[in-house]
């Protein structure tokens, strides 16, 4: 039987500045502790957090004090799921260059999104309505056999 206290859930509406991005990596890192993540994998979890709060700040809400971004927590027994969702304008994943092109290999940004994706055991991303972009992600718990 799963106790209750295995399950939390923290929700944050984030200005759109850079300091959300410490708020919302040492919300998920508690969390994230709690399950009993190792500490690589609470580095993973820090830098996918880390890399998709700056992209909802800089990128989506361009750090328009307006805008919002909704940081939501949750710890469900050995799973943690994060939910990113900005104001902006959204944009399409499908356009965005390929970071491992040779082009860009030696740009200083468009890596971001690969490494949530190399970090986490789950990522969805899709547009918001009326705007935005809602960044889903989660990892588990690889339980000891």
């Amino acid at each position: 039987m799963t106790d209750k206290k295995d399950f939390e859930t923290i929700d944050l509406w984030l200005d759109s500045t850079l300091d959300a991005v410490d708020v919302a990596e040492e919300a998920a890192l508690k969390q994230a502790q709690a399950i009993g993540f190792n500490e690589d994998d609470l580095h993973e979890i820090g830098m996918a957090v880390r890399e998709c709060l700056v992209n909802a700040v800089v990128h989506g809400n361009r750090y328009n004090a307006r805008k919002k971004v909704h940081f939501i927590v949750q710890r469900e027994g050995n799973r943690l799921a994060l939910t990113v969702e900005d104001e902006g304008e959204g944009f399409d994943m499908a356009a965005l260059p390929d970071p491992l092109a040779d082009e860009n290999l030696l740009r200083h940004s468009g890596r971001g999104l690969l490494l949530i994706q190399a970090y986490m055991d789950e990522f969805e991303i899709r547009p918001r309505q009326p705007k935005g972009t809602e960044v889903k992600m989660a990892k588990t718990l690889a339980k000891a056999s």
